[in-house]
């Protein structure tokens, strides 16, 4: 993989070498233009080390940007800090030009996030459905009456020359204290140069936030690169509100690096303004996530189902990663079939599929005092068949899990 910093660009590029990109090539001599991906199985040297229910996570990468957009008593300043948190999870990603495992039926990821000021939240995402994907996700934190939930539906499509993920779907972000909600929509992913050329990942389309309580609406271009002019991961963004449609900010920038924000208003006011920076990925601090260790995760936990596939890439042992993830995904497949024999109908643990068409969490009504909340939500996530509680003291002694990497950083790594 490389790094190129020309116009103030980080790209994230990679280079294969001439055996992965002929099975590339020999897996594409299958394919067709504008054919759903969802059913095909990709070689282990694209894969990025963790499951797609993990990955989710990188959307929580910021999570302090929400608490201190949540504190504002005025709402178009509110809705800023939304925007500026939305926009700082997408710098996110793994080294090249990689995508996460595709989760199996029933998988599911949770964590908790400790912040500085003593207060917590809790995560969980699972997949719900595995043809099409689909993956529920819920983010809580107590003390600070926020919210998130949604699914997310990647689909991916063969372009030619690139592969696209389309991320559909839907993500609420709800602020408790001011009885706000934060509709999200997703832009698209493109891995380009599949064929030919450097290969490199590309965001792309019109995404939105918006917040009828407010009466605000961000819609911000991620722009692609033309084939001649142009340069990466460039965004254009305007925050407006809905019922007349006026523009009070432009948000523009590179989603990598730096975002910037410019008060239309005191612009036509004064006269010239330079805009002032929203987000430097440079000068801000990720926030980690706390994930139990094995001997507390169940079978069907992702760090826990993959630790043998990621210890294998981890180690560039791509025949291991093959065999183990080959393994995992067959055993899906017979219990697909034992399902199908038994006329069984696969129910979700932790969400439910509701009339508006969507998976909400089963978790409802949760109460508003931080305390008792916290109680519910830390019951419902981390309780396992036994009955006991994941228990978050214990230190990593699975010699798989070590050689991988992931208990040191409690997180896996990420550009």
């Amino acid at each position: 993989m490389s790094t190129n910093a020309k116009n103030d660009c980080a790209v994230v590029e990679e280079e294969l070498d001439e055996e992965p990109r002929s099975i590339i090539l020999s897996m594409i001599g299958q394919l067709r233009k504008d054919m759903d991906l969802s059913r095909i199985t990709f070689p282990t040297f694209v894969l990025e080390p963790r499951s797609f229910t993990e990955r989710v996570t990188d959307f929580m990468s910021h999570p302090d940007f929400l608490i201190q957009a949540s504190k504002c008593e005025d709402p178009v300043q509110r809705f800023i800090g939304v925007v500026k948190y939305y926009m700082s999870g997408w710098h996110i990603h793994p080294k090249g030009v990689k995508k996460p495992y595709n989760p199996i039926l029933g998988e599911f990821f949770r964590s908790r996030y400790a912040f500085d000021d003593d207060t917590s939240a809790f995560f969980v995402a699972e997949q719900v459905s595995h043809h099409p994907p689909i993956t529920a996700m819920f983010y809580h934190s107590p003390e600070h009456h926020i919210a998130i939930e949604g699914d997310l539906r990647p689909k991916s499509r063969f372009f030619g020359n690139s592969v696209g993920m389309l991320l559909e779907g839907y993500a609420k972000v709800h602020f408790g204290k001011w009885n706000e909600n934060y509709q999200v929509t997703y832009p698209n992913m493109y891995a380009r140069g599949i064929l030919f050329g450097k290969m490199v990942l590309e965001l792309g389309e019109t995404s939105t936030v918006t917040c009828q309580e407010s009466d605000l609406a961000f819609d911000v271009e991620f722009k692609t690169k033309g084939l001649i002019w142009g340069t990466y991961n460039q965004i254009a963004g305007k925050i407006r509100r809905i019922s007349t449609k006026e523009v009070l900010y432009e948000i523009s920038g590179n989603w990598q690096t730096q975002i910037f924000i410019l008060d239309v208003r005191e612009k036509r006011r004064v006269g010239s303004l330079e805009p002032s920076v929203l987000f430097d990925s440079a000068k801000e601090h990720v926030v980690p996530q706390l994930v139990a260790c094995a001997a507390e995760q169940e079978p069907n936990e992702s760090r826990n189902l993959w630790k043998y596939v990621t210890k294998a890439i981890v180690e560039n042992n791509l025949d291991n990663a093959t065999t183990y993830k080959s393994a995992i995904e067959e055993e899906q497949r017979e219990d697909a079939k034992r399902r199908d024999a038994a006329k069984d109908r696969f129910v979700p643990r932790f969400f439910q599929l509701e009339t508006d068409g969507n998976y909400h969490p089963k978790l409802k009504n949760i109460s508003e005092d931080p305390v008792k909340a916290k109680d519910d939500i830390v019951n419902w996530v981390f309780t396992r068949p036994d009955g006991q509680i994941q228990n978050f003291d214990k230190a990593e002694n699975d010699p798989v899990v070590l050689a991988a990497g992931l208990a040191a950083t409690k997180s896996l790594p990420r550009h």
